[in-house]
């Protein structure tokens, strides 16, 4: 069986505010960089046999703070994990996009959402479920983790936990967390999700943790 760690990319300025997509040069900002170290300690004793990652900037940089701890490893980059193409939305405020018709189908019925020349919704989830299944079956033994971003994971734990697409909104996937799926001939097991303890544990003594 495959134990993959799905881990979210870490904070940067654009979270929560405007929707980066796959804009260049969107880096971890300072506390993303905490989060990214934070992950990367938690993840240290795992013995990890890949470790996969959007192409993506802020993806790439979280997945090099795990390889830091695992220096006999390198980064696989998979463009199949990036972001959620938005087309004409990429970039723009989410505050003015939440006024918006499409902006509702997408919270209230995402399978049927297709952002302006961009993808839809079902397509981000059929392609992250296929890269997903590949990386598995490389590591058909392994413990690999995988860094992508928050729609992509959302749709692809939605997948394996039997879940439709349309209630992928009532999943949260926090910046810098680890969700963790295990894929075996018995199915998928969802044994993990949106897990942050190690970015509270380093904000609960003030960043001096390790």
């Amino acid at each position: 069986m495959t134990q993959l760690f799905l881990i979210r990319h870490a904070q940067n300025d654009w979270v929560g505010r405007r929707l980066a997509g796959w804009t260049p040069a969107v880096h971890l900002n300072e506390e993303g960089r905490r989060q990214a170290e934070a992950l990367g300690k938690r993840l240290a004793a795992v013995k990890l046999q890949a470790v996969y990652s959007s192409p993506l900037e802020r993806a790439v940089e979280t997945a090099q703070a795990i390889l830091a701890h695992h220096p006999d490893l390198e980064l696989q980059v998979e463009p199949d994990l990036g972001e959620v193409r938005f087309g004409r939305w990429e970039g723009q405020r989410i505050r003015k996009l939440a006024r918006t018709r499409l902006w509702q189908v997408v919270q209230h019925a995402p399978s049927a959402a297709r952002f302006p020349d961009g993808e839809s919704l079902r397509a981000v989830q059929f392609r992250a479920v296929n890269a997903l299944e590949a990386i598995a079956m490389r590591h058909p033994d392994g413990q690999v983790a995988v860094v992508s971003h928050a729609d992509v994971l959302k749709a692809a734990i939605a997948h394996y936990a039997g879940m439709p697409l349309d209630l992928f909104q009532r999943i949260v996937i926090a910046p810098a967390s680890i969700s963790i799926i295990v894929l075996g001939r018995m199915g998928p097991r969802l044994v993990c999700l949106n897990d942050t303890h190690h970015c509270e544990a380093r904000a609960a003594d003030g960043g001096q943790q390790g």
